[in-house]
C-alpha cells in the first residue's frame, strides 16, 4: 500500500516531470492545490497544460491523489498577475 500523498511528494513528481519556474503545493493528504508556473505551458489551452501535469504525476493522479486543484501559468502570466487586494480597512492614500 503507498503511503498517503504530501504536498511535499507532489511537488517533487511535479519537477521531476515539468521543468517549473516556480511551483507552490498546499493540500491535505486528500485535496491539493497547486500553482504551476512553467515555460512549457506557452501557446498551450488550459486542458493542455493540465494534461502535462497529469503526466508528470503518471499513476500516481490515478492512484493515490483525489483532489488536485491546478493553476497553471506561463512565467509571462504569472509575471503579470494582480498584486494581492489590499488589507481590510487599509486607506487607499492619503
Amino acid at each position: 500500500m503507498n503511503a498517503m500523498p504530501t504536498p511535499d511528494s507532489i511537488r517533487q513528481a511535479i519537477a521531476q516531470g515539468l521543468d517549473c519556474a516556480r511551483l507552490e503545493v498546499d493540500g491535505d493528504g486528500h485535496h491539493f492545490e497547486a500553482l504551476i508556473v512553467s515555460a512549457a505551458f506557452s501557446g498551450r489551452s488550459r486542458i493542455d497544460r493540465h494534461r502535462l501535469v497529469y503526466a508528470a504525476l503518471g499513476d500516481r493522479m490515478r492512484q493515490e491523489i483525489h483532489a488536485l486543484s491546478m493553476r497553471t501559468l506561463t512565467p509571462e502570466e504569472h509575471a503579470g498577475a494582480a498584486p494581492p487586494a489590499a488589507a481590510p480597512g487599509a486607506a487607499a492614500g492619503s
